[in-house]
């Protein structure tokens, strides 16, 4: 059986805590899966929390042990290293580091899935590494230019057409082609999770989806094309929808994902709904990889007031879409 990778994220934030609270809660990954971080750093949480299981370093997957919490680090360091709670150039190095070695593990087919703990922007780009978050390393790493970001809750799903960018470039960076690839990977990931015809809404970009063009031709312009389109390719959608109304007829069951335009669009109402519970996952990749829906929290970093649930989702959703 492949092992599914965690990675540790930030190690000054709080990667390390969530998953030995992943593991204790849930033991069964212990034998499952491979810790990729920092060893003394998982040895401390595990000690504070009263995890039984004994922490050991792998050299390789090869050298992974039942029975053990099996963590590969590829850059030692003693805890005190780490200014716990703070944005740091070894902080972002890392989680960078981290990652970069799950990915090559996953791209050569010898881990199930990646589910990684939160890394920090600013510490990743301290640390020289100019990518805006984990998304943008996977597709880089796995040479994937049509790939996206899609939130996941049991009440809510949405994915989005753009997301790390300045809220005045999606203007110039939106198109017809790219809602219409996001709408073809909403529509190919929820089938592979048992949609039989997934229902998908596509939010409108501005107020009241432009109320013909009042407030904007964006919608003329761009997203009523890119729906006409995907309907003909028999994708189930409809829109676009105001933002402040598809939402709501979303959590009610009339749409099963929703299409948002921008970041923020897409992410509030996920938040608020399933803050500790929803899953970000790549979509588009040759890889799986899913992750916590929230920061490194360096707020409350060592105070082991962080909770593992999006990480045990993530975990869930990781193994489905990885059969």
């Amino acid at each position: 059986m492949k092992r599914f990778a965690f990675t540790m994220g930030d190690p000054c934030g709080i990667g390390a805590e969530i998953i030995v609270k992943a593991l204790k809660t849930q033991p069964e990954y212990i034998d499952e899966s491979v810790v990729f971080g920092n060893v003394e750093l998982l040895k401390h949480y595990a000690q504070l929390l009263a995890l039984k299981t004994p922490v050991r370093s792998s050299a390789s997957l090869q050298d992974t042990k039942a029975g053990f919490v099996n963590v590969f680090d590829s850059l030692p360091h003693k805890v005190s290293d780490f200014p716990i709670g703070k944005a740091s150039k070894i902080g972002g190095e890392c989680a960078f580091c981290y990652f970069a070695a799950a990915l090559k593990e996953a791209i050569d087919k010898n881990i199930s899935f990646i589910a990684t703990a939160p890394l920090n922007k600013e510490a990743l780009q301290l640390a020289g590494h100019f990518y805006a978050g984990h998304t943008e390393i996977a597709a880089d790493f796995c040479k994937s230019s049509n790939f996206a970001m899609l939130l996941w809750s049991d009440k809510l799903k949405a994915i989005h057409a753009t997301t790390h960018i300045p809220l005045r470039q999606v203007f110039s960076d939106l198109t017809a082609g790219r809602i219409i690839e996001v709408t073809s990977l909403a529509n190919d990931i929820l089938k592979k999770m048992g949609y039989k015809t997934p229902r998908i809404a596509v939010c409108g970009l501005n107020p009241h989806a432009g109320e013909n063009g009042l407030f904007g031709n964006e919608e003329h312009e761009i997203i009523i094309p890119a729906i006409k389109e995907c309907i003909e390719r028999g994708i189930k959608v409809e829109g676009p929808i105001a933002p402040d109304t598809v939402f709501l007829r979303a959590l009610k069951g009339e749409f099963d994902i929703v299409v948002a335009m921008y970041h923020d669009q897409g992410h509030i109402p996920i938040k608020l709904l399933a803050f500790d519970t929803g899953v970000n996952i790549t979509v588009g990749l040759d890889i799986v990889r899913v992750s916590v829906d929230h920061g490194t929290a360096f707020d409350i970093a060592g105070k082991l007031k962080a909770t593992a649930g999006s990480l045990v989702k993530a975990v869930e959703i990781g193994k489905k879409l990885s059969l």
